[in-house]
């Protein structure tokens, strides 16, 4: 039965995920909208500056997948219709719910970074040092960035669909990411020594998996409100 119950579980989950990521591909308008927003803001910055050095290049990076976050995890389940929420009360535990958009969410957003390195190298020039660290860093920044706005899309998707308790809550959580992120980074841009850079790593997977960990306990007292 323990077995079962485990294949019903994870059949549940890869359902969930597949649901989301076709369901992101037939409302292209939404994906196509934040790949605008993408380029038109490393347009301006090229228009307004050129190509920056490494670090000002870092920095505008990480805003722009703070934006960029913001923009697609926001829907998370803000665009799930309330009554849907009590179909999948009926058929899939909360924590598998929680775990399949914090999954669908990542997905999404690696594509978006990859497509913001790419428009970066085109307009705004490569100033790495170290590509593969930077891009092994982008991809935690992305797991870093969609674990946290999934979580607090589904608080606000359960508090009244009110999206703008979401950029309250977020800005106290995601400040500390994006600053060790910007760290982590530095180190892929700039020959620089900085002990202590396995130490910021373990804190930011730390925070990682804290919020899943938060999500996974508090969510199923919000799902059944």
């Amino acid at each position: 039965m323990h077995i079962f119950g485990t294949n019903m579980a994870s059949g549940a989950f890869v359902s969930l995920v597949k649901k989301d990521l076709l369901m992101e591909w037939r409302q292209k308008h939404a994906l196509f909208g934040v790949l605008l927003y993408v380029g038109a803001t490393v347009f301006v910055v090229y228009m307004m500056n050129g190509q920056p050095d490494a670090r000002v290049w870092n920095a505008l990076f990480w805003l722009t997948q703070l934006f960029v976050a913001v923009n697609s995890m926001a829907k998370s389940f803000l665009q799930e219709h309330p009554h849907r929420f009590r179909y999948y009360f009926t058929i899939v535990r909360p924590a598998t719910f929680l775990l399949a958009k914090m999954v669908y969410s990542t997905v999404l957003m690696v594509i978006m970074c990859a497509i913001s390195l790419l428009l970066y190298s085109l307009m705004l020039g490569w100033p790495l040092i170290n590509t593969g660290l930077f891009i092994l860093i982008a991809i935690t920044g992305s797991l870093s960035l969609s674990v946290v706005f999934t979580f607090l899309s589904a608080i606000a998707a359960r508090a009244q669909q009110n999206a703008s308790l979401m950029a309250i809550l977020g800005f106290p959580l995601v400040t500390p990411v994006l600053m060790i992120l910007s760290k982590l980074a530095t180190a892929a841009v700039q020959p620089v020594y900085m002990p202590g850079w396995w130490g910021l790593a373990f804190v930011l997977l730390g925070l990682d998996v804290l919020i899943v960990l938060l999500g996974v306990i508090l969510f199923p007292f919000l799902w059944q409100e």
